[in-house]
């Protein structure tokens, strides 16, 4: 890869993984824009390591705290940390099992050839977005996180699997549909995805070593530049949800489908989804 194609992945990779506007949408566009040919799994893998780095080193208190909850909870004692990190890890279950699920019946594969699907889902959950956000109640905290509102947000992380979805955007409508305040359901999002992307990353290590591939220089540089990017935008969006509204990641949402419409049905060959 060269230089230009690092910097220009990472930046997108790093933006878009957090920001509520998919980041499949964005990614399928950048071989129709550029040309360039696909960057290969083991891209694919290192910028999804940079973007889990990004998120541990933002919420290291938290992790430490959830890692320590975690072992107390292996010793019989009971604390809110504890709590907390079984209900990060019972909300993972419904991606992993779905993920199987799709895996095996092949519908990833013929997803990935479906760039009206980004489009579509881009438009729909971008609304669902606004409205959630708009009407939803701001009564509930981290503290107030249980089992029903847990599985349901693991559920609406679930459906993000499906390309155009964002993970992290439809992980925070489902938290401000439940009535947790714009902060709390953006950081209960990230906690939420921890595992999600790690794993995510780790099967795409998986196929990068069955077909062969090696790490190189250009790999190791798009991972660096993928963790300050989404280090930078976890930064940023924490800091913006405690004063805005999500409506303008929603009409960009909406904007970035309506543009993808265009160019499907104008003719123009798009890229699969990574």
């Amino acid at each position: 890869m060269s230089l230009e194609q690092i910097v220009v992945l990472a930046l997108i990779q790093g933006i878009t993984e957090f920001l509520p506007i998919s980041s499949s949408g964005h990614l399928i566009l950048v071989p129709t824009l550029t040309g360039w040919p696909d960057q290969g799994i083991l891209a694919d893998v290192m910028v999804h390591m940079g973007s889990f780095l990004a998120v541990v080193v933002y919420f290291w208190r938290d992790c430490v705290f959830l890692l320590k909850g975690t072992f107390d909870l292996i010793r019989g004692k009971a604390n809110p940390w504890g709590k907390l990190a079984m209900l990060i890890l019972l909300g993972t279950i419904p991606a992993v099992v779905l993920g199987v699920i799709l895996d095996l019946t092949g519908f990833m594969d013929t997803v990935r050839h479906m760039p009206q699907i980004v489009a579509w889902n881009a438009i729909i959950f971008g609304t669902l977005l606004y409205l959630c956000d708009r009407y939803g109640h701001s009564i509930r905290r981290m503290s107030d996180m249980t089992l029903s509102p847990a599985l349901i947000i693991g559920v609406a992380q679930a459906i993000a699997i499906i390309p155009g979805t964002s993970r992290s955007g439809i992980t925070m409508t489902a938290g401000r549909a439940l009535g947790f305040e714009r902060p709390e359901a953006a950081r209960f999002a990230f906690l939420l995805g921890i595992p999600a992307i790690a794993g995510a990353g780790m099967l795409k290590l998986g196929d990068a070593v069955s077909s062969g591939e090696v790490i190189s220089l250009d790999v190791v540089l798009i991972a660096v530049f993928t963790f300050f990017v989404a280090l930078g935008t976890i930064t940023i969006l924490m800091k913006l949800v405690r004063h805005v509204s999500f409506l303008p990641f929603a009409i960009y949402r909406i904007l970035l489908g309506v543009v993808l419409l265009g160019l499907i049905y104008s003719g123009i060959p798009l890229g699969t989804v990574n």
